[in-house]
């Protein structure tokens, strides 16, 4: 299967009401015990997995995975490292990279890279709809799928677009704002929810502040196809947390 397929084939086949996506920061706290947080995600029950490559100036990043892609730079990290890591991971579920766009620019050819990795899919935050056409005949040429972010302050007529484009899923942001947790989702995730579906035949991930089983079971319940969860589990790894017991704790929360 091309990473389309396989990421398609993960929501329906999730067994949960929702897939669990947690979010990985390759190389930290170093490039082993990346690839061991990994396998733990896959053995608590997560569906797929959002491969962060650590970047200078990450500008969606709240302070928990900006401090973590800091630390993994100067431990050494590097894009050869974290695909590395996405080559350890790909055969057990789908790994989706999520990188800024001068990463993919500084690269004759990314998608083909990182499919060479085994990637499934290719998430940046920073690529605005109007310069993805030449990504995306790139990643649809590799076999990735480029996957698309939406925000609650996004027009209807930008979410047709966008949704029109949606490869794999459309990562749908709870909040406007940066990543991290928060003690309970917005009072519109519901809605951005709701008006992502109406605009696209992909599944639908929400993701940016969700943090506790509850905020799972809560965006399950408002129609989200999938969950990403990314602080939560960087700070779980940062602080030597059992990372493994947090995920098959949201899994069950999905079931």
């Amino acid at each position: 299967m091309n990473g389309r397929e396989r990421i398609a084939a993960a929501f329906a086949g999730s067994g949960k009401k929702a897939a669990l996506m947690p979010y990985l920061m390759g190389g930290f706290p170093d490039l082993e015990a990346s690839k061991a947080i990994g396998n733990a995600y896959a053995d608590g029950g997560a569906d797929l997995v959002e491969l962060g490559v650590p970047f200078s100036d990450p500008l969606a990043d709240g302070p928990v995975i900006h401090a973590a892609g800091t630390a993994a730079l100067r431990a050494g990290a590097t894009t050869e490292g974290v695909l590395e890591v996405c080559a350890e991971l790909a055969p057990r579920l789908p790994v989706v990279i999520m990188c800024y766009a001068n990463i993919v620019l500084a690269s004759d050819d990314f998608p083909s890279r990182i499919a060479a990795a085994g990637a499934a899919g290719l998430i940046v935050p920073d690529l605005p709809l109007e310069e993805a056409p030449t990504l995306l005949d790139a990643c649809d040429a590799a076999g990735v799928a480029l996957v698309p972010l939406v925000a609650p302050t996004t027009p209807d007529e930008r979410l047709e677009a966008i949704g029109r484009r949606a490869r794999g899923f459309i990562y749908t942001v709870s909040v406007t704002g940066t990543t991290g947790e928060r003690e309970a989702l917005s009072d519109t995730f519901a809605t951005t929810v709701e008006r992502a579906r109406a605009h696209t035949d992909v599944p639908v991930a929400l993701g940016f502040g969700i943090a506790t089983p509850a905020h799972a079971a809560q965006a399950a319940a408002a129609g989200a196809d999938g969950v990403i969860v990314g602080s939560r589990l960087v700070r779980a790894a940062a602080e030597g947390e059992d990372v493994l017991a947090v995920v098959e704790s949201l899994a069950g929360a999905l079931r």
